[in-house]
């Protein structure tokens, strides 16, 4: 059966990438659910909810709701929780329930903005896409609807795009990334919804380039680069010291990587950097066709991932621990690198890896 998971559980899906980037913004973050949904991303999709929190609110859709769609009610608990928290906008995200019912996001934004005086942004997810497509649409509805463009001024800055828990599997990765690129000269960092909030992000035309760390930040940054000349790179620049230890040790001649695009491509660089070796990229996530080698691969299923692996009889594979259970005949080497949306577990400060 296509799509079976008998060892694997269902990666996350797109309204926890939107709410994860919404996350450190300051917004009232509205789940169009019934609370379900709410649940399993403060519960297990969003690291972030156990160390610091955010205006996340279930819309508590019930059955005559959904079926009648009475967005006036959704709109009036907004506008009482709006003069309950101070937000400087809201945001509602789409789950099954809108998704079967067809409601009209456009019209949910109109109606929100009018009564609330809030500004508000709607993105439409419907929880059978992963987690970097929720992600894509949060951060081109966010840069479409924030960025100032008077801000003419240039700064001696860099902006990150793409820097969520998810992707990075670690909730203080955004610290690192300034640590580091402060050290190569630039007096700000700006890492878009993960540590800097909503003013950040509107001044964003005034950095001289953007970091794209993840591809769910690549339409953003091409955006920006066409409407306001700000170039961008693609880059990982803070892999673990410990992994780079394992990879000067490697021995084997065929490398799966799986991870992320940008991740799996920064892993493929510095094993490159010490080995004249085979290394295919692997993702289950998005797959940029400008990142792409011609042997990197796009997993689909469990079945036929492990019958991939089976057949290209790999040496090494380097990726989450986790999907080492669909490899039950794989009797090679597996190089842990945790994947948040993958596993649930991510990095903590002291270098350990939990959930």
């Amino acid at each position: 059966m296509k799509g079976l998971l008998k060892y694997l559980s269902p990666f996350a899906p797109d309204q926890s990438g939107a709410v994860s980037v919404l996350y450190d913004l300051g917004g009232i973050t509205v789940i169009c659910d019934a609370g379900g949904c709410t649940g399993n991303i403060c519960g297990f999709d969003e690291p972030r909810w156990f160390v610091r929190k955010s205006a996340i609110f279930s819309a508590g859709l019930r059955d005559m709701d959904a079926i009648l769609g009475r967005d006036d009610r959704l709109i009036e608990k907004l506008k009482d929780t709006a003069q309950k928290v101070d937000a400087s906008f809201a945001a509602i995200i789409g789950t099954p329930v809108p998704a079967v019912i067809a409601t009209d996001f456009k019209a949910l934004k109109r109606m929100a903005e009018k009564r609330c005086q809030l500004p508000v942004i709607t993105v439409e997810c419907t929880g059978t896409e992963l987690y970097d497509t929720g992600e894509e649409e949060t951060y081109m509805e966010l840069f479409r609807k924030f960025v100032d463009p008077d801000v003419k001024e240039k700064e001696n800055a860099i902006g990150v795009i793409g820097a969520t828990p998810l992707n990075l599997s670690s909730v203080t990765a955004d610290e690192t990334i300034r640590h580091v690129l402060k050290e190569e000269g630039y007096d700000h960092v700006y890492c878009y919804g993960m540590g800097d909030g909503l003013d950040t992000l509107k001044k964003a035309a005034s950095v001289k380039k953007n970091l794209v760390v993840a591809p769910s930040g690549l339409k953003a940054a091409k955006y920006m680069e066409k409407t306001f000349g700000i170039p961008y790179e693609a880059g990982y620049p803070i892999l673990d010291k410990k992994l780079k230890k394992q990879i000067c040790d490697l021995n084997g001649k065929k490398i799966l990587v799986i991870h992320q695009q940008v991740m799996a491509n920064e892993i493929r660089k510095e094993i490159l950097k010490y080995h004249d070796v085979e290394v295919t990229a692997a993702t289950w996530f998005m797959q940029k066709k400008e990142w792409k080698q011609p042997q990197d691969v796009m997993l689909k299923t469990e079945q036929g991932f492990a019958d991939y692996v089976a057949e290209q009889q790999f040496d090494t594979v380097i990726g989450d621990a986790y999907l080492s259970l669909a490899l039950r005949e794989f009797d090679g080497e597996f190089i842990h690198v945790p994947h948040f949306a993958v596993s649930g577990e991510y990095e903590h400060d002291n270098g350990e890896i939990g959930i």
